[in-house]
């Protein structure tokens, strides 16, 4: 079997939420202007507030979102990478969720949908959110226009000129896109007259995307990190469940990228949360990160803030500082400098191992990788093929055959003037 489908009728009806789940309470957020909880009340919506400290395991998804999940793609298939195992030996057994099968190309799209929905609901004139890479930018924009709704997405400036497509898609759909630092807000504009060419940061986007929020009556969604955001995104993983009993397969190894974290853990938790009921976890957790922006490698756990102007309420997590300017890496999903709360607490616990590779390993996996399954994927996602060979080569070692789920968040086809200007320098 080489595709894993689930028909469209047996769609999962409930998001997964993993906090009643953890082996220990989740640090709770810190306040220490007095002002942070008053502007979340202010420019999140609503429901995704409640929803975000909720601690009930299985949440219902409105009929209106999963509507919009079977427009866009839902379910998405499992593909086998039969020819990767072939190349690495037959060690192992690859089994890829591929989110990338959205009409958006990613797995963002499957809290995007929620998160507008919700701020709907509340009235919303607009929705605003900040983007790295692209694909949230693109999957806030989509869903906007599915819920008929104006979004305005601050994308940090180093991807705005180095992917324009992703500019272009998110237009495509109606959004308004602008580049982060930008002249829109009191921030943008104090860190552009000290450098008019500031390569910006998911830190400073979040920052101009609360700020425009509130500034003009709009709803702030959240791209990442937050619980909330992690739970909606959970579709993918209750899928996976249910396509590997299919295939009558258990997979020994979940892995995948993080950027906030929300990719990963959204095919991971619902697989370890069962294992946590249990008492027991059998399975490896390994994520994977970009080397140039090492947070779960080589920064500390504590409490920080997420955005760069110091906003939102403090999160415990692993962090290199909000002040963190990320190089110009094209892996743009990667580049924020903390991990979300829930996972950072796993990583603490020494549930879930975190491993990084460089920009120039990731995409020579990425190239190798298209021309043995013919599949061209992000940039982000190629930072995960590492660990297959590594799962591999242990696998050889020990005689013992694994199988590895994958989740492979996004494609590539919009990305390639940056694999050509690292891989095809002339």
């Amino acid at each position: 079997m080489i595709r894993i489908d689930l028909p469209q009728d047996e769609i999962p009806t409930e998001w997964y939420n993993i906090l009643p789940d953890l082996p220990e309470e989740l640090p709770p957020p810190m306040d220490p202007t007095g002002k942070a909880f008053d502007l979340l009340k202010k420019v999140l919506p609503s429901k995704v507030l409640e929803l975000e400290f909720s601690k009930e395991r299985y949440i219902k998804i409105p009929e209106e979102v999963l509507d919009r999940y079977l427009q866009v793609g839902r379910p998405t298939p499992i593909i086998r990478a039969k020819k990767l195992e072939e190349y690495l030996g037959n060690s192992v057994k690859i089994f890829l969720k591929m989110e990338s099968y959205t009409y958006t190309g990613s797995h963002k799209i499957n809290s995007a949908l929620a998160h507008v929905y919700y701020a709907t609901l509340d009235n919303a004139k607009f929705v605003t959110t900040e983007t790295g890479a692209g694909q949230w930018g693109s999957a806030v924009a989509l869903a906007s226009a599915l819920f008929k709704i104006k979004a305005h997405i601050f994308m940090v400036r180093t991807s705005y000129f180095a992917k324009p497509y992703r500019k272009y898609m998110m237009q495509m759909y109606g959004a308004e896109v602008h580049p982060s630092p930008s002249d829109l807000t009191d921030f943008g504009r104090e860190l552009l007259s000290r450098d008019p060419n500031h390569p910006g940061s998911l830190g400073i986007a979040i920052s101009e995307a609360v700020k425009y929020a509130e500034e003009h009556g709009g709803k702030y969604v959240v791209g990442s990190v937050v619980n909330s955001d992690i739970m909606f995104k959970t579709i993918a993983g209750m899928e996976a469940m249910r396509q590997m009993e299919i295939a009558g397969e258990d997979p020994d190894y979940i892995i995948g990228v993080v950027g906030g974290g929300s990719n990963y853990s959204a095919l991971a938790f619902p697989f370890l949360g069962e294992e946590l009921r249990s008492g027991k976890v059998k399975r490896k957790y390994i994520a994977s990160g970009s080397l140039e922006v090492p947070k779960m490698t080589k920064g500390v756990y504590k409490y920080d803030y997420p955005d760069t102007a110091k906003l939102l309420p403090m999160l415990k997590m692993y962090t290199i500082g909000s002040d963190f300017i990320p190089p110009a890496v094209y892996a743009g999903g990667l580049r924020y400098h903390a991990v979300a709360p829930t996972l950072s607490l796993l990583m603490s616990k020494g549930i879930v191992e975190a491993r990084d590779y460089s920009q120039e390993e990731a995409f020579k996996w990425a190239k190798l990788f298209s021309e043995i399954e013919g599949y061209i994927p992000a940039p982000e996602t190629s930072h995960a093929l590492p660990i297959i060979k590594e799962i591999a080569d242990e696998a050889k070692k020990s005689g013992e055959k694994k199988t590895i789920l994958v989740s492979f968040s996004g494609h590539g086809l919009l990305d390639l003037g940056n694999y050509a200007s690292v891989l095809f320098k002339e």
